[in-house]
């Protein structure tokens, strides 16, 4: 890993060009989210697009489509797993975004939520999604007005990773304050 991730420090980024892609490792906030699988692996044969499909849609009809309007979910653990099955659904399938733009969409919704459920307090959070010509944006909102910020990240670390990840997934991203708490964003060109 390069001196300049390690020491990279921002509570935001400004527009950049897109980034060459990640690494892959497993990040904060992801336990118990099964990665796509490679042909032959042994666990390959376990996973089924039509029953991730059948859990997206679940979540979508039961708590609505973030591309509407902001979808308000409990600040529990489980409800990361939720925000990637609606992240997906909307980026995948309403969309029709590449597999890969998908994945790391999913990824960053991932950490955000789990930002947001670890460090904030809340009861609720929102997740908001927008399209517009050539981007996207991802938005999470909760009631703390506490700033996240960016922190060096080492190779063997095995937490802390997710605004790594945010930035160097993402084009853009900052936190706007609210009267009553913030919204935590990404945005990407697609």
């Amino acid at each position: 890993m390069s001196e300049e991730l390690q020491a990279a420090y921002s509570c935001g980024t400004p527009p950049r060009s897109a980034p060459g892609g990640h690494d892959g490792g497993m990040a904060a906030g992801l336990e118990g989210f099964e990665r796509p699988r490679r042909l032959g692996g042994a666990t390959a044969a376990r996973w089924s697009p039509a029953v991730e499909d059948e859990h997206a849609i679940r979540a979508l009809d039961l708590y609505g489509n973030p591309a509407e309007a902001e979808v308000s979910l409990p600040s529990r653990p489980e409800s990361a797993a939720t925000a990637r099955r609606l992240a997906q659904v909307v980026t995948l399938r309403h969309w029709g975004l590449s597999p890969r733009v998908t994945e790391d969409v999913v990824l960053l919704v991932s950490e955000l939520v789990g930002n947001a459920v670890r460090h904030t307090g809340a009861r609720i959070f929102g997740l908001g999604m927008q399209r517009r010509r050539g981007w996207i944006r991802v938005e999470v909102r909760d009631p703390s007005r506490g700033l996240p910020c960016l922190m060096p990240v080492h190779e063997l670390d095995i937490s802390g990773r997710g605004l790594f990840l945010v930035d160097r997934l993402s084009d853009r991203w900052g936190v706007d304050l609210l009267p009553r708490g913030k919204t935590t964003w990404f945005e990407m060109r697609v």
